[in-house]
């Protein structure tokens, strides 16, 4: 896998975090769904960073790909506080690490179910 179809996906992802973190007002006039929507997309967006940045390891450092998506939360936080109309808070980055951390779930049970059943080595047999 080449270095641009390794690291293009998740910079593309973190571009598109920090173009909505930047827009001052998300907000849809869905009122109590608005809130709702907003946290599922953020649990969404963060788990497929980590999903893109442990494919651009090709799954070989899942934990370094887990502290730079939390990292990126954070840094995505400290943004927002600058953006007028916005704020950072730490629930957010706790909601984004929610996804992560399914990201990793969902990906972990995915592996397991395709491995191959383990072959029971025979024995040798005591005659």
């Amino acid at each position: 896998m080449g270095p641009v179809s390794r690291y293009a996906p998740p910079l593309a992802v973190m571009a598109l975090i920090f173009a909505l973190s930047a827009t001052p007002d998300l907000s849809s006039g869905l009122g109590a769904w608005d809130f709702a929507l907003r946290k599922l997309a953020h649990v969404t967006i963060f788990g497929v960073l980590w999903l893109t940045l442990a494919r651009a390891t090709e799954w070989r450092r899942p934990i370094l790909a887990i502290v730079i998506a939390i990292l990126y939360a954070s840094s995505d936080e400290v943004h927002q506080t600058f953006v007028e109309g916005r704020h950072g808070t730490p629930v957010d980055v706790a909601i984004d690490a929610f996804g992560i951390g399914l990201a990793v779930l969902s990906r972990t049970v995915t592996t397991r179910r395709r491995r191959p059943p383990a072959q029971a080595t025979p024995s040798p047999s005591a005659s």
